[in-house]
């Protein structure tokens, strides 16, 4: 390069990390999402005739928090502090009384969300097979569950999960789902699940604790496009929506922390909420404990506790992100010999003798450059084709 320099990604899906990787990192999941959603990459197109539901699963109260609720209408009415709160109002979230909010069980349930999702997914083919009528082995034979789904920090911290879930035929989006598997039989089966499913935590200061699901379900039917009238669920939206907090971590919650601690000194000169901080400090504080080691809280404060993946799928859900990773480097390749075909004909050897780490991030020059390249107003959520 003229400066001396490569520049290649870093590949950081966080955008308060690195806007450019996140922003690839985002439209590969909107291409991942839709794929599944009504075909491509891969996938069928038949899957958009499947059963498709937009599930939200939330964590459990940990203790009263400012909030908006809403009345007839949409209509905000006071939080149970006697405020009626802006939608940008930094209480929101907040504990009415930090002293009373149960922090271990809300750093521990970030904890442990990880396994709970993975359970709630066993219960959710135990509860559709058993609304068919069917074995465990003979369901198999019969149809597939298969889902993605992200996770997102809420206000007070508590990680929720988004999915996408699908019923298939017993090859996945290949074959058609039998007769009775339905939309209305899923949702029935995903609120029987969630109400299910246990997973046992520890026992702290004589306190056992058991984490499930909050009582806040949301499980909504999948319409394509031409269906939508202001109020279906469309698969564009859901596609975007996913993909939207496939890029954010922790931050939406703590304001400004995206990477781990040294030292939990560090926290008084960050920028963050009191709420926030003592989640940090708990996670840190429950981190030294050797019953507690399993859980690495403390390479996980940052993150309030959560360890577990932001986005995954079922196998047989759409494609990866690593095919969709292969089809853009292949049609780079593709455009750069045909910007240059005599070179294919060139036996050349290429040499690399020696690379050295130069930094992170952009020079000014390269800074102004990307800056003047950013796409028009409107346009940036236009989604990404490899």
């Amino acid at each position: 390069m003229p400066a001396g320099q490569l520049l290649v990604r870093c590949n950081n899906r966080r955008t308060t990390r690195c806007a450019a990787c996140a922003e690839v990192y985002r439209r590969d999941t909107f291409q991942l999402i839709t794929s599944g959603l009504r075909g491509g990459k891969g996938v069928p197109e038949q899957v958009g005739t499947h059963p498709r539901v937009f599930a939200t699963l939330t964590a459990p109260s940990f203790g009263p928090v400012h909030n908006r609720p809403t009345g007839p209408a949409g209509t905000v009415r006071p939080c149970r502090c006697g405020v009626r709160h802006d939608q940008n109002a930094p209480a929101l979230g907040t504990p009415l009384d930090p002293d009373t909010y149960d922090y271990d069980a809300a750093v521990l349930w970030n904890a442990h969300a990880g396994p709970l999702w993975q359970r709630f997914s066993i219960y959710l083919r135990r509860e559709v097979a058993k609304r068919a009528g069917l074995s465990q082995r003979r369901f198999r034979q019969h149809a597939r569950v298969s889902f993605a789904k992200v996770a997102e920090y809420q206000k007070r911290g508590a990680v929720h999960f988004h999915a996408v879930i699908r019923l298939d035929g017993p090859g996945g989006g290949d074959t058609p789902p039998p007769p009775w598997a339905t939309a209305e039989l899923l949702t029935d089966a995903i609120r029987a699940a969630a109400a299910k499913v246990r997973v046992d935590g520890p026992v702290i200061d004589g306190r056992a604790h058991t984490f499930t699901f909050g009582r806040q379900l949301d499980v909504r039917t999948i319409r394509s496009a031409d269906f939508n009238g202001g109020q279906e669920v469309t698969e564009r939206a859901v596609a975007s929506y996913i993909a939207k907090y496939a890029t954010k971590g922790a931050e939406t919650a703590t304001g400004a922390l995206d990477r781990p601690l040294k030292f939990v000194a560090e926290l008084a000169r960050l920028d963050i909420s009191d709420h926030a901080r003592r989640m940090i400090r708990t996670a840190w504080a429950l981190g030294a404990r050797k019953d507690l080691e399993h859980l690495r809280l403390r390479a996980w404060a940052h993150m309030l506790g959560f360890r577990g993946h932001f986005s995954t799928k079922s196998r047989r859900y759409s494609t990866t992100l690593g095919a969709l990773r292969d089809a853009r480097a292949e049609w780079r390749r593709a455009q750069a010999a045909a910007a240059a075909p005599e070179r294919e004909s060139e036996d050349t050897t290429y040499v690399l003798a020696h690379w050295v780490f130069a930094g992170t991030g952009l020079s000014d020059a390269e800074a102004w450059l990307a800056a003047s390249l950013e796409p028009a107003p409107g346009t940036e959520g236009e989604p990404f084709h490899a």
